[in-house]
């Protein structure tokens, strides 16, 4: 499956969601989901973000790539995004409920096992690929590479 993980910055502030519905229901997280036929990546990331919190990002940047795989068979592709700005307010909806965190102030016991691992590094500014495997709710293995950001030219071409 391919999907996608948002995360707005404002300052030293990330916004994240109490998941409600869905893999991961009940945990904190970035919005995000999976990725529908015919879109792409950052279509589905802006389209995910619009259903879950009923904002529109200005930009989104992909910053990192998560491979997750389940012992029950379900493997996992996702993008990562990060961007600041947006229009419109963050807004509960059945999927998610918005809240704001410093980034100090993360709750990573109320997260997956993985995001300790990478979303420090995330905030930090470092771009990253990352594999973990999973027995449930468990993590069993992890890898985080940190990568380079990729080469900007700044004439557009």
């Amino acid at each position: 499956m391919i999907a996608n993980l948002v995360f707005l910055t404002e300052g030293d502030r990330v916004l994240l969601i109490h998941k409600k519905t869905g893999l991961g229901a009940g945990k904190i997280n970035g919005p995000g989901g999976k990725q529908e036929p015919g879109e792409t990546t950052l279509e589905a990331a802006l389209r995910e973000v619009e259903e879950e919190l009923r904002i529109r990002p200005h930009h989104l940047d992909p910053v990192g790539e998560l491979h997750f795989d389940f012992v029950d068979g379900l493997r996992l592709h996702c993008t990562v995004f990060r961007g600041e700005g947006f229009t419109g307010v963050p807004t509960e909806t059945r999927e998610a409920k918005p809240q704001w965190f410093r980034f100090d102030e993360i709750p990573y016991e109320r997260m997956w096992a993985d995001d300790r691992y990478w979303l420090p590094q995330m905030l930090a500014g470092h771009h990253f690929r990352a594999w973990f495997r999973f027995d449930g709710d468990t993590m069993l293995t992890r890898e985080v590479i940190l990568t380079a950001p990729p080469v900007r030219n700044p004439s557009g071409g």
